[in-house]
C-alpha cells in the first residue's frame, strides 16, 4: 500500500539518514545510468535510469519511504519529486554518490546482476 506524503515531509536527506536507511533494509534506488553504476555505487542499492524510471516505477517495493540517490542530488531530486507526485513517499539523497565516496563510506563497483553486459567490450 502506498502512502502520500505528507506535506511537511522533507524531500531530501542527508548521507547518516541513507545510511540508517540501508541498514534498516530500506529499498533505495540508483537513477544513475548503467555506465556511471557500473564505475561506482552505494552497496545496497538497486538501479532504475532516470530515462527509463517512469516506466520502471512498478519495481519499487512497498515501503513506509522510498530512498532515491544518483552522482550529486539533481536527477535523484526529480525522480523523488515523481515519485512524490505519484503518491509514493521517497526523499532524495543529497551530494548523492559522490558524497557517499568522499566521505570514506563503503562502495561498489559493477554491474547489477539483472543488467546486461557492457557493449563496449574488446572483441
Amino acid at each position: 500500500m502506498r502512502i502520500a506524503k505528507p506535506k511537511s515531509m522533507k524531500t531530501e536527506c542527508d548521507l547518516q539518514a541513507l545510511e540508517a536507511a540501508l541498514a534498516d533494509g530500506a529499498p533505495v534506488i540508483d537513477v544513475r545510468e548503467l555506465d556511471e553504476y557500473i564505475q561506482v555505487h552505494v552497496p545496497g542499492v538497486t538501479l532504475i535510469p532516470l530515462s527509463e524510471f517512469a516506466g520502471r516505477t512498478h519495481e519499487i517495493p512497498d515501503a513506509e519511504v522510498v530512498y532515491v540517490v544518483c552522482g550529486v542530488g539533481g536527477r535523484s531530486l526529480q525522480a523523488a519529486n515523481y515519485l512524490n507526485a505519484h503518491g509514493i513517499r521517497a526523499v532524495s539523497v543529497s551530494g548523492g554518490t559522490t558524497a557517499w565516496l568522499q566521505s570514506g563510506r563503503p562502495v561498489e563497483a559493477g554491474a547489477p546482476e539483472s543488467a546486461p553486459a557492457p557493449s563496449n567490450a574488446a572483441v
